[in-house]
């Protein structure tokens, strides 16, 4: 064998395991590191139900708090990596474990973007907007409701009170991180004409960007070509004396804070489903 097909074939080598490596990443986290050569993203999907401190029967899709949380510490701290696109397609889930990843998204200082295919329903609509940028599909839709609870209540003033307290956590972090308003995010919240069977309103990905929850419609391309230029602009802006000078790049720049407080009783969930 000459030294060009010992190339060859070590190339081949070379690729096929980057390939079972990527499988095995997809199936393991549910992400895949990709890029065009000058750009390197990591590719995140939040899908199914957001589990959070309590385990979901198995017949559940699922993505779980505590796989994505250092994941997203490993994006943020990965210097090969250049920024991060968010794919959604979820029910919603638990209230706390969604806020958490949702603040992380906030704050990680490289370019973030995310894509609403299908669905970004209840804690998915922090999510979504989290990233500097949200795209979403003319066929995507998004629900707002009230904070629901499982578990168990008591039937006493400080029991609603934390369920108000909650869903000023959820209000304020999605109008600090987009277009909408607290009133009308409110208003869609409690809307009692739309939904047979509950309170809320489904926005399709027309309506989502008219209400300024969303900031663009597009599809996959649009949301890589954004992320793209994202990076472009982060690349240029970004300082060489120290990592917490970073400037970050993007069509907003968003800051979010919350309230802290303890539910009423020991077992209870916030969860938005």
């Amino acid at each position: 064998m000459n030294q060009k097909d010992r190339s060859e074939k070590e190339k081949d080598i070379r690729e096929a395991e980057k390939s079972e490596k990527q499988t095995d990443q997809i199936i393991d986290t549910g992400s895949v590191i990709t890029g065009n050569g000058q750009h390197r993203v990591h590719c995140l999907t939040i899908i199914g139900q957001i589990e959070g401190h309590f385990i979901l029967p198995s017949q559940n899709k699922t993505t779980k708090y505590e796989h994505v949380i250092p994941l997203l510490v490993a994006i943020e701290e990965d210097p090969a990596i250049d920024g991060l696109l968010i794919i959604l397609n979820t029910v919603g889930g638990d209230v706390e474990a969604g806020l958490a990843l949702a603040e992380l998204v906030a704050g990680m200082k490289k370019p973030t973007v995310s894509l609403v295919l299908g669905g970004g329903h209840s804690i998915g609509v922090p999510l979504a907007v989290a990233a500097k940028h949200s795209f979403i599909a003319p066929s995507a839709t998004m629900t707002i409701h009230p904070v629901r609870m499982n578990g168990m209540l008591l039937g006493v003033p400080q029991t609603l009170e934390y369920f108000q307290r909650m869903q000023e956590r959820i209000t304020r972090f999605v109008t600090k991180n987009s277009k909408i308003t607290p009133e009308r995010f409110h208003e869609l919240s409690m809307n009692t004409r739309e939904l047979v069977m509950d309170v809320g309103t489904i926005l399709d990905g027309n309506d989502a960007v008219a209400e300024g929850l969303i900031d663009s419609l597009g599809s996959l391309s649009d949301a890589i070509d954004c992320l793209y230029g994202m990076i472009d602009e982060y690349k240029g802006n970004k300082p060489q004396e120290s990592k917490p000078q970073r400037k970050r790049a993007g069509v907003k720049t968003r800051r979010a804070g919350g309230k802290k407080g303890e539910p009423p009783s020991g077992k209870n969930t916030g969860e938005l489903s």
